[in-house]
């Protein structure tokens, strides 16, 4: 069973037909005690969305999600994020400065920060060439060079570059896929990304796993 979060914004109703697409099982997550890793009822979480940086960190903290999530992927179990799902995982954003001196953090899982384009025409919206490294679980099997369909103004930075799974090219060449144990995460949205982005959900579905 897929738990899918729902904390008040995203493509949610995409997300969960491009799964019974797959016929794989899933459900909203009920809340935040659900991603206790002891005790969870799924198998693999999916946090999908969109929306403000700063926002959406205070309504995950505000819910009790940032504290689940976090403690849900240092135990290492299957998660995929999607857009504000993978910028989140980042220690902080452009889009969400510093507030009376007091920086805006993300979950911080991460090492990193999200970086406005520096070009004029932002957001970037439409299909996009995608490049993914050879060994990557969730791109496997899928063309060099797939198409994805993206709808964001900022991009991910990571730390460790090692952690990038594929990068792209708006402006400037930017990671848009991050894999790490069993955590990935995807600037586009596989789910409005016609036959290239089932094939990935498809790997994601069935190629990730705990390690534990």
């Amino acid at each position: 069973m897929i738990g899918v979060i729902d904390y008040g914004a995203g493509n949610l109703g995409s997300v969960m037909n491009a799964l019974a697409r797959l016929s794989v099982p899933a459900r909203f997550v009920a809340g935040p005690d659900e991603l206790l890793p002891a005790s969870s009822p799924f198998e693999k979480i999916i946090f999908p969305g969109d929306g403000h940086f700063a926002t959406a960190m205070a309504s995950l903290t505000q819910s009790g999600y940032a504290q689940a999530i976090k403690e849900w992927i240092n135990a290492d179990k299957p998660f995929l994020g999607i857009c504000i799902g993978l910028q989140l995982l980042f220690e902080t954003s452009q889009e969400a400065p510093p507030v009376d001196g007091k920086e805006v953090r993300g979950l911080s899982v991460i090492p990193g920060t999200v970086r406005k384009f520096p070009g004029r025409k932002v957001p970037q919206i439409g299909w996009n060439q995608t490049l993914a490294r050879p060994d990557s679980k969730i791109f496997r099997g899928l063309s060099d060079n797939s198409f994805f369909y993206y709808i964001h103004s900022y991009y991910a930075d990571p730390a460790d570059k090692s952690v990038a799974a594929a990068e792209t090219e708006y402006y400037v060449r930017y990671c848009c896929a991050v894999e790490r144990g069993a955590l990935a995460a995807v600037q586009f949205h596989p789910e409005k990304s016609g036959t290239a982005g089932i094939a990935l959900l498809k790997n994601w579905t069935g190629a990730l796993t705990s390690t534990t």
